[in-house]
């Protein structure tokens, strides 16, 4: 698209780009989404066009209330109800098998689809006035850090969309939990802002964690399982020392808290995204203190790994694949 898109508040103005097929960048509770008409297949390939995202990468598609969901889910399983009932609007996306109302293209061909009701009023909002389901994967650059505010959207894709709506920072700050019931059992294809504690205690039974690093490239079964995604410009680093460091390297250091990496004399700039250690907190402020370091012009960004549950299971997930190519 040759024109830049103006970021806005104007819910009946994006709604009508979506109504006449473009694509307008969303707030959602987790990260901004771009969003199309998930019955337009050609709004949604402009979607696939913007981000420069491979067709074999599905997408999640967004409602604003429940009496949609038969226009894109063939059947619901009696194992979901709890799950929804609990965590609808929020951040956990169920899958389902998908009508033929849904392209093959929001689903990389695949027979399920990836369902959602997110909590931010003003992405529900804009859904009803569309009056139709949304596709929305992040609003960003493929395999580029997500992004949790309008302007993280704008420095990656102005000149490609028509809309960004604008409603202030994400509040959860990473993308939704993918949960799948087969054969007899719930696995997580990709943590998320739903805890796998919080699931067990739903459902009452054990949680398969899904190890979607050991993916092919090509074979995915959910959004957000390639091994490489979530990357800054900036080489990325994992190391909860200083080892990797190197004197002729401008580096930047993004820490959980202050317990971690408490030599700090090395490093250009320090985040450090929860003083007490909070990981809720630290999952707020995680992917716009990447955007931060990433706008320094370092030549490393060194990151600590989180504790290994709750929601640092999908902090460290996300650590992982936004490292992947430089480790």
């Amino acid at each position: 698209m040759s024109h830049i898109a103006s970021i806005g508040t104007d819910l009946v103005t994006a709604a009508r780009f979506l109504r006449e097929g473009g694509v307008v960048a969303m707030p959602t509770e987790t990260v901004y989404g771009l969003a199309a008409n998930a019955f337009d297949e050609r709004a949604v390939a402009k979607i696939f066009e913007a981000k420069q995202r491979p067709t074999f990468d599905p997408l999640i598609v967004h409602i604003d209330e429940l009496s949609r969901l038969s226009q894109i889910a063939a059947t619901i399983p009696e194992e979901y109800q709890p799950l929804m009932e609990r965590f609808w609007p929020g951040p956990l996306t169920l899958i389902f098998q998908k009508t033929a109302m849904v392209s093959d293209l929001v689903t990389s061909g695949l027979p399920t689809v990836a369902v959602r009701m997110p909590a931010h009023p003003v992405a529900r909002q804009l859904i009803a006035k569309a009056d139709v389901p949304l596709a929305a994967p992040s609003a960003n650059l493929f395999g580029r850090t997500s992004p949790t505010t309008a302007d993280h959207v704008a420095d990656q894709l102005a000149e490609r969309i028509d809309y960004i709506l604008d409603a202030g920072p994400c509040i959860v700050g990473v993308e939704s939990t993918i949960l799948r019931f087969a054969e007899g059992r719930f696995e997580v294809l990709r943590p998320g802002g739903v805890t796998q504690e919080e699931l067990r205690d739903c459902v009452n039974q054990a949680i398969v964690q899904y190890d979607s690093l050991k993916y092919t490239d090509t074979k995915i079964d959910a959004p957000g399982q390639l091994k490489e995604h979530y990357s800054p410009q900036t080489p990325l680093v994992i190391s909860a020392d200083n080892a990797v460091l190197k004197p002729d390297r401008k580096t930047g250091l993004l820490r959980f808290s202050e317990a971690t990496s408490p030599d700090l004399k090395p490093f250009e700039k320090v985040i450090t995204l929860s003083e007490t250690g909070n990981l809720l907190e630290a999952t707020t402020r995680f992917f716009a203190a990447i955007h931060e370091l990433d706008k320094l012009e370092l030549d490393l960004i060194v990151a600590t790994p989180f504790p290994n549950h709750g929601l640092g299971i999908a902090l460290n997930d996300r650590l992982q694949r936004a490292a992947h190519r430089f480790v």
